[in-house]
C-alpha cells in the first residue's frame, strides 16, 4: 500500500522463505489489481521497484521514518521486537504495530520512546479493506497518533482513532461477538454453513457498505431494536468460552483452506477460484465506494 502511493519501503521477515516468495505474492496481487482498474498495468514494476527486501531487522528499519512490525500475535514477542527496533531507528522514527488485539500500552513496555508507538491495526487483505483502526497507548504522543492518521489518509486507506484504549479494538470485538452466535446456531443445527454465510451476505453484507450498524438501528427506530433486544439478550450464547465447534475443528486440522477444510471444503482450484471472485468484488467496492 505505502509503496503503491510512491513510498520506498523496506521489508524483512524472520522466515527465510517467506521473505523468498514476498516480491511474487505482491506481483501477483498487484497485477490482479491493475487487471481490476486501480491502477496502469504499467505500474506494477514500478511499485514493485520502491520496494527493497533486506535481511535483517536493523537494515530494515534504521533509516525508516514509519515501520509496521506485523509479526504474530504473541504480546512477550512483540515487546522485544518493539524494544529491538527502537535501538536501530532514528529517535524521531514512528513505530507502529499491526496487532489485532494487544495494547500498545503492553507492547510498548520495553521501549525507551514509548511515546513514539501506535497501533495502525489493517484488515485483511489489507491492500483491499479501507479501514485501518488507530488506537494510541497510554504515552503515546497527540503527534504519534495523528501522523499516523495523516499518513494512511495520504495512502487512501480509511482511518478511525480510538478515543480509548481497549484489548482487541473495535473491529474484533465486534468481529468475535457475532461470530459467536454464528457458530453456535451452526452447531445447534439451526442453520447450514452454507445457508448461514448466504443471509449474512445478502442482509447484514449487503447493508454495511453503505450504512452503519448504528444508522441501521435508527432508520428502524430505537422502540422497534429495545424490543428486539429485550426478547432476544436473554436468549444469545453469552458464553465466554471459544466455540465447541471451532475447537473440535481445529483438534481436527481442519483450520480452514491452508488445510483444505474448514466449514468448507478446497481444492487448489476452488480456492483460486474463491479468492479470485472475493478480489473482483473487492476491486468493484473500492472504485464504487472509496477511490471516487
Amino acid at each position: 500500500v505505502y509503496a503503491q502511493e510512491g513510498y520506498p519501503v523496506a521489508i524483512t521477515d524472520a522466515s527465510k522463505e517467506a521473505l523468498a516468495g514476498v516480491k511474487n505474492r505482491m506481483k501477483a496481487n498487484l497485477e490482479t489489481m491493475a487487471q481490476g482498474g486501480l491502477f496502469p498495468k504499467s505500474q506494477v514494476e514500478v511499485i514493485l521497484s520502491r520496494v527493497t527486501v533486506v535481511d535483517s531487522l536493523d537494515k530494515a528499519v534504521r533509516d525508516a521514518d514509519f515501520v509496521t512490525e506485523a509479526i504474530f500475535e504473541n504480546l512477550e514477542m512483540k515487546k522485544i521486537v518493539f524494544r529491538d527496533m527502537e535501538k536501530f531507528c532514528l529517535p524521531e522514527t514512528i513505530l507502529a504495530s499491526n496487532t489485532s488485539s494487544f495494547p500498545m500500552t503492553e507492547i510498548s513496555r520495553l521501549m525507551q520512546r514509548p511515546e513514539r508507538a501506535v497501533v495502525t491495526h489493517w484488515s485483511n487483505p489489507p491492500y483491499y479493506v479501507p479501514l485501518v483502526e488507530v488506537v494510541p497507548g497510554k504515552k503515546t504522543s497527540e503527534e504519534t497518533t495523528q501522523t499516523a492518521y495523516d499518513l494512511l489518509l495520504k495512502v487512501k486507506k480509511v482511518p478511525v482513532r480510538l478515543k480509548k484504549e481497549i484489548i482487541g479494538f473495535i473491529l474484533n470485538r465486534v468481529q468475535v461477538a457475532m461470530n459467536r452466535e454464528v457458530y453456535y446456531l451452526v452447531e445447534q443445527g439451526v442453520v447450514s454453513p452454507e445457508d448461514m454465510d448466504k443471509a449474512m451476505m445478502t442482509s447484514l453484507g449487503f447493508r454495511l457498505p453503505f450504512q452503519g450498524p448504528l444508522q441501521v438501528r435508527d432508520l428502524a427506530g430505537l422502540e422497534v431494536t429495545l424490543k428486539v433486544d429485550e426478547v432476544l439478550l436473554g436468549e444469545i450464547n453469552s458464553s465466554t468460552e471459544p466455540s465447541k465447534l471451532l475447537r473440535e475443528k481445529v483438534a481436527r486440522g481442519e483450520v480452514g483452506a491452508k488445510s483444505g477444510k474448514g466449514f468448507f471444503e478446497y481444492t487448489p482450484e476452488s480456492l483460486a477460484k474463491v479468492i479470485q471472485e472475493r478480489d473482483r468484488h473487492f476491486i468493484s467496492l473500492l472504485k464504487e465506494l472509496y477511490l471516487k
